[in-house]
């Protein structure tokens, strides 16, 4: 059964408690203090306990996974614009 190519994606309610982000990025501290930063601003109240880090099979690069509580388009636009523009962030999801 094929999808509707018109059909767009469900919205998402805000505010939305638990949002998975997740930002693959250099394995080094730079990048790593760069997407702490950038995540704390936007996301007041980060629970970082709840960060998990899982290094690539060569070491070269480190996924980041966040929860998050999204409260509005804006916020995750933002975020996610703000992420992308670091040459050591290679993909937000």
């Amino acid at each position: 059964m094929s999808q509707d190519p018109n059909q767009k994606p469900p919205k998402i309610e805000f505010p939305c408690e638990d949002y998975m982000v997740k930002v693959v990025r250099d394995a080094n501290e730079d990048a790593h203090q760069f997407v702490l930063e950038v995540m704390r601003r936007h996301a007041p109240g980060l629970d970082e306990e709840r960060v998990t880090l899982r290094d690539s099979s060569s070491g070269k690069f480190t996924s980041m996974t966040f929860f998050i509580l999204a409260t509005g388009e804006d916020q995750l636009k933002a975020l996610f614009e703000e992420l992308k523009v670091h040459p050591a962030v290679h993909m937000v999801l």
